[in-house]
């Protein structure tokens, strides 16, 4: 089977500007596929030549297998979903909905069964006669979508359509779009610039830097076994040992990298005798309150910085404020170590204890 989406030697330039060097990149049929990266990595401009808005420079689209390059967007068998949705003021939600049908001339009958098959689909039975302006900014997000949806493309594409909620109802609307993509079995092509939408939803990232894919993988691979230091620092919190403190703390040379969950903080004077866990002495010098969990950034001897982070569970936030400026012990596995840029050499058991 075809893929859904082929993109083929893809470039884009804006002048002197690159914006898309040269991309290959499949994307299954199905699929639920996040382009992830900072404003100006190229993954808007990837969606919008997917789309037809813009045209590439160099390289090949393929939809289905089926050369688009140079077809107009109302020819491509996709459709698009904004970040301020772009829904109609004037007209109901059901007429909104129903708008591409009739673009396409679909008689009225079938127009407004499949309209109310889309709002049922998005969970918005009863809401056709109301406005866009008496909805939730959620709700107009689930119009958007049921707008989208109701011509049955065979691709949808998201322009980060969180981006406008707030953050309890983002996290709601997350859950629900992949409930939603599971349901009605399309590939969706999100593009954000939010690590955690894509964590939530995606079954495989690509994370976008000047215009290329730094790294193309799972949810669970992305975070746990980062490509390059862009990665482990784009994709959640990161502490980096490179350079004199790799080969202090692991004695090894190279950049590695440790999240900041991996790692426990012990008292001062806590003896570490397995030989899997690394241990290294510092002073916290700042702890960061942020509700279920808090930060711990501690200074090592060794000369960098290290952010540690723990559960609210049991720990009074009381006791972890009063660490600051005291000394402590750092602890974390071996195996939670990952090396990047191709070190060769992983942290050695002999060298387990920092030297104060």
């Amino acid at each position: 089977m075809a893929a859904a989406i082929s993109l083929q030697g893809l470039s884009k330039h804006f002048g002197d500007v690159t914006a898309v060097d040269d991309l290959d990149l499949e994307i299954a049929d199905g699929e639920f596929f996040s382009m992830l990266g900072p404003s100006g990595s190229g993954k808007t401009t990837v969606l919008r030549m997917v789309a037809g808005f813009e045209r590439p420079t160099a390289g090949r689209i393929l939809l289905g297998g089926q050369d688009v390059t140079d077809e107009p967007p109302f020819r491509r068998d996709v459709n698009t979903v904004f970040q301020d949705y772009a829904l109609f003021p004037h007209m109901s939600v059901l007429q909104n909905v129903e708008y591409g049908l009739r673009v396409k001339k679909v008689h009225g009958a079938e127009r407004r069964s499949r309209a109310e098959e889309a709002l049922a689909t998005v969970r918005l039975e009863g809401y056709g006669a109301r406005r866009p302006a008496q909805l939730s900014g959620g709700q107009r997000q689930r119009v958007a979508l049921a707008r989208a949806l109701v011509n049955r493309p065979k691709v949808l594409l998201l322009d980060e359509p969180l981006g406008a909620l707030d953050l309890k109802l983002r996290r709601e609307m997350q859950l629900e779009l992949k409930a939603l993509q599971r349901e009605v079995g399309i590939t969706f092509v999100f593009v954000t610039h939010d690590q955690e939408e894509a964590l939530t939803m995606s079954d495989r990232i690509a994370v976008f830097r000047d215009g290329r894919i730094e790294q193309l993988a799972g949810a669970v691979e992305l975070y746990e076994q980062p490509a390059s230091p862009f990665v482990a620092g784009f994709v959640g919190t990161s502490n980096l040992l490179e350079g004199d403190a790799a080969r202090t703390v692991l004695g090894a040379t190279g950049t590695f990298v440790v999240r900041p969950e991996k790692i426990t903080l012990l008292p001062q004077g806590t003896e570490v005798r397995d030989p899997e866990t690394c241990a290294a002495q510092g002073v916290v010098r700042e702890v960061v309150y942020l509700g279920s969990a808090t930060h711990s950034v501690v200074e090592l001897a060794a000369g960098t910085r290290l952010t540690v982070a723990h559960q609210n569970t049991d720990r009074s936030i009381d006791s972890s404020l009063e660490r600051r400026d005291q000394p402590v012990v750092l602890t974390w596995r071996r195996d939670s170590v990952v090396a990047l840029d191709g070190a060769a050499s992983p942290p050695s058991p002999e060298a387990q204890k920092e030297t104060p």
